[in-house]
């Protein structure tokens, strides 16, 4: 039998999602708490991963057992076990071939900027003191939609076949003393979001000009784009699934 997980995750004390062979994951973490809970070893198939320090408000997983569970219970117990940073919210059976990675259709992420010192979010947004002007970056934001390979805001060497994406959504909004960039996609390249995001930056700063990101692109060189801001602002915030792979 196959289910679904749904968890979110504060990332400041992990290497990410993907279980390291010499760091603590979320990965790790949550299959341990999990194989021992149900008294068999159990696997987990995230819906993505997560770099180090990244946080989830929301994060899916698979894995399969050969009997039914209690969902509330396993719930209620493994956020009993699990440590303050990690918590399960939901627990779902899907169709056997439903993939927790595959099946999504959408992953919508947001990058937090705040504009002013703040002892209680240090940890939770990137600090940038300098005034940034949000209208320029809003109408570089908008260059993304021209285009689907964005091998320019790609980490390097990495195993990936293609760089095409389909952006559906990216937009900077002011929220209090923050800015917030929200863009949702089909799919992310490795360190995908926060080059875009230190790229829009530039723009903001006067840098570089909103129309030199049509430059930027068309390289497909990840040396012309901007700097990667810090882990600690970005969150993946949501994954979509059709209503399909549920039972």
């Amino acid at each position: 039998m196959r289910y679904f997980l749904e968890l979110s995750y504060n990332g400041k004390d992990y290497h990410g999602w993907q279980i390291q062979p010499d760091a603590i994951s979320v990965q790790e973490v949550l299959e341990n708490a999990m194989s021992t809970l149900l008294k068999t070893k159990i696997a987990l198939v995230g819906a993505g991963r997560t770099d180090t320090g990244v946080h989830a408000q929301q994060m899916y997983a698979h894995f399969d057992v050969d009997h039914a569970i209690d969902n509330q219970d396993l719930v209620y117990k493994l956020n009993s076990f699990l440590p303050k940073d990690i918590a399960v919210h939901n627990i779902f059976e899907v169709k056997p071939e439903a993939h927790a990675r595959f099946d999504a259709l959408s992953r919508t992420y947001l990058y937090r900027i705040a504009l002013k010192k703040d002892v209680f979010n240090f940890d939770a947004a990137y600090l940038i003191k300098q005034d940034l002007d949000v209208d320029e970056m809003n109408k570089a934001t908008k260059i993304l939609f021209e285009y689907k390979d964005f091998q320019c805001f790609s980490k390097t060497h990495t195993d990936v076949k293609t760089y095409i994406c389909d952006i559906m959504k990216a937009e900077w909004t002011r929220v209090g003393h923050e800015l917030h960039f929200v863009i949702q996609a089909d799919r992310f390249l490795r360190n995908m979001v926060r080059a875009i995001v230190g790229t829009l930056v530039n723009v903001g700063l006067h840098k570089i000009e909103a129309e030199d990101v049509h430059r930027i692109i068309a390289s497909k060189d990840r040396g012309e784009a901007g700097y990667s801001v810090p882990a600690q602002g970005l969150y993946l915030t949501q994954i979509d699934y059709p209503e399909s792979i549920k039972i």
